[in-house]
């Protein structure tokens, strides 16, 4: 259920999870190390900047880093932006009237898939994604 692009941003993320306190990485090692396009991933690493996700730094010893600690970014947080996931409240099969009331085929059972994927995005971090997920740096929020 989750696009390309969402595979690489929480991969990059979780490969940032390991970084030592206040390292920064560059995209280009990133992005050869989740095997994921350079340009692609760097674009992609921007807007999650933009998210409030990562923190960014130019010049030598740049990159890239979580802006919040591992613990606190749900994989909501990660997917939201990228695949906007909180609109998927319209009928599966595009019906524009569908409802408890007036229900299509699979209504109710769209609704609980809907409801307990939204649900594990948000009970589940990006530190969940490390299974050896130590934290490096106590000073990040």
């Amino acid at each position: 259920m989750i696009t390309k692009t969402g595979v690489h941003a929480l991969s990059a993320l979780a490969a940032l999870a390991g970084l030592p306190c206040g390292a920064f990485q560059g995209a280009g090692e990133l992005a050869e190390q989740i095997g994921a396009p350079r340009n692609y991933l760097g674009k992609l690493l921007q807007s999650l900047a933009q998210a409030g996700l990562l923190e960014s730094q130019k010049g030598k010893g740049g990159g890239f880093r979580l802006a919040r600690s591992p613990e606190t970014i749900s994989l909501y947080d990660v997917i939201e932006p990228i695949e906007h996931v909180s609109r998927w409240n319209g009928c599966f099969l595009g019906r524009p009237r569908c409802s408890d009331e007036a229900p299509c085929p699979v209504h109710k059972r769209w609704g609980k898939l809907r409801d307990a994927y939204l649900r594990f995005l948000r009970e589940t971090t990006v530190a969940d994604l490390t299974p050896r997920f130590e934290r490096r740096c106590r000073a990040r929020g």
